[in-house]
């Protein structure tokens, strides 16, 4: 049942947006009654918190931390997937782009979802990186650890689609590898 209630939270989310969120709808699409989901979450933004906590993917980069390239790629890749999901992007998206609207919930979706599972998509693994000492850790700054999500984005604006594993490789060689004083020739990947 819990599987069904977080599905039916992002594919409300994603249809009707943060305002128009309601603990009717979210009921009504999971097939259970309001009192249920009310004994264990206050707020229809709470099932949705919990919802993209338990379904966005988490980073797993290298253990050795051996392949950046590699890493950081899989990390734009998982975006990728978030971003072509309908349901699961439309809800995350909606969370971003109603954030002056609602900014506890944004606050909540970046500290609870992203933050408390060890950060997100490219600051994950370019902070494992730094940690062990394998790019410099002064080179990872709040806007090289934003830059690959950021281009990701701005192509699904430009292009009305999502980029394709070259697309995002190029990302990676073109422009996170040197941002971060890496020369993408002497990766071994």
């Amino acid at each position: 049942m819990l599987d069904a209630i977080h599905e039916a939270v992002l594919a409300e989310a994603a249809e009707v947006g943060l305002s128009r969120l309601s603990m009717e709808g979210v009921a009504r699409r999971a097939g259970t009654a309001k009192t249920s989901l009310y004994r264990r979450w206050p707020t229809p933004g709470d099932i949705l918190i919990d919802a993209m906590y338990h379904t966005l993917p988490q980073e797993v980069p290298t253990p050795g931390a051996d392949d950046l390239r590699g890493d950081l790629v899989r990390a734009l890749m998982l975006l990728r997937g978030v971003m072509v999901d309908g349901t699961r992007g439309q809800a995350m998206f909606a969370v971003v782009a109603e954030a002056q609207h609602h900014p506890d919930l944004y606050r909540r979706f970046t500290e609870e979802v992203f933050d408390a599972r060890g950060g997100r998509f490219t600051r994950t693994v370019l902070e494992h990186y730094a940690g062990r000492g394998r790019i410099d850790p002064a080179r990872v700054t709040p806007l090289t650890v934003d830059i690959g999500e950021a281009m990701m984005i701005k192509y699904g604006m430009d292009h009305q689609a999502f980029p394709d594993e070259e697309y995002v490789a190029r990302i990676v060689d073109e422009v996170i590898l040197p941002a971060v004083g890496q020369d993408p020739r002497d990766d071994p990947s």
